[in-house]
């Protein structure tokens, strides 16, 4: 179910109204963290080194001749690095609480038209889960900020903080016009490690070429895709019950 909700988040991210959407949620994060970087950069970078100084990674760093420049650099280089990642966070969350209810019916009313909608979330919700999942974000990049900086990592620890993020701030916006509260609790409970899984992979995606500037949107689309047809199938599957009392 996994791939099949990529690549059918992929075939709806090519509708001219989803491509329309992508605009203003990444121009606006673009702006933001651009006048943000012309206020405040000189204090973050001074700030981010006061921080990792002392460090046993930066220690080491220091002591080893070619690293040392680096070292030396650290909040400038770390800055840079999470400049774009930002701007997609930025974007994600402005989706994700401002544009999903949007794509949910473009998914619902082209692949899911029978589902019906129980409403068991609502906007209250959304902003809560988003808002959460942000706080914890934050919390798991500044722990892990000085691993960022192992070679073995530093692929590894940006798609999974990515990928968590994806999927607190979709999972629950995709699900929440049509499931029930209790379908909506079950799904997002059983279904934890392929919901984390499908976030991983949006995560990965937007470091593909071109595809990277749409990853907000089409990480939106992939959970809709998902959770629409995982409640499809948790309504259609057989309760247990029933179906014993019908073979006997």
């Amino acid at each position: 179910m996994l791939m099949q909700s990529l690549i059918r988040a992929f075939v709806s991210l090519l509708h001219p109204r989803m491509l329309a959407l992508m605009i203003w949620p990444v121009a606006l994060a673009l702006a933001l963290w651009i006048a943000l970087a012309v206020l405040f950069w000189g204090r973050a970078v001074a700030g981010i080194d006061v921080m990792l100084r002392g460090t046993p990674v930066v220690e080491w760093m220091f002591a080893v001749a070619p690293l040392a420049a680096i070292a030396a650099h650290l909040g400038w280089i770390l800055l840079a690095l999470l400049f774009v990642p930002l701007v997609l966070v930025t974007a994600t969350m402005i989706i994700g609480v401002f544009a999903m209810p949007m794509m949910v019916n473009h998914v619902a009313e082209r692949a899911f038209p029978g589902l019906a909608r129980r409403h068991g979330g609502g906007a209250v919700g959304s902003a809560w889960s988003a808002f959460v999942a942000l706080l914890w974000f934050c919390a798991l990049v500044v722990v892990s900020l000085p691993l960022w900086l192992v070679p073995p990592l530093w692929p590894a620890l940006p798609a999974l903080l990515l990928g968590y993020l994806n999927y607190r701030v979709f999972a629950y916006d995709a699900l929440a016009e049509h499931a029930s509260p209790d379908e909506l609790g079950r799904i997002l409970r059983q279904d934890r490690a392929p919901l984390f899984a499908l976030g991983v992979a949006v995560a990965l995606a937007g470091h593909v070429p071109v595809l990277g500037f749409f990853a907000p949107l089409y990480g939106g689309l992939a959970f809709i895709h998902y959770g629409l047809a995982r409640l499809e199938a948790l309504r259609t599957a057989p309760i247990e019950g029933v179906a014993q009392r019908v073979e006997e």
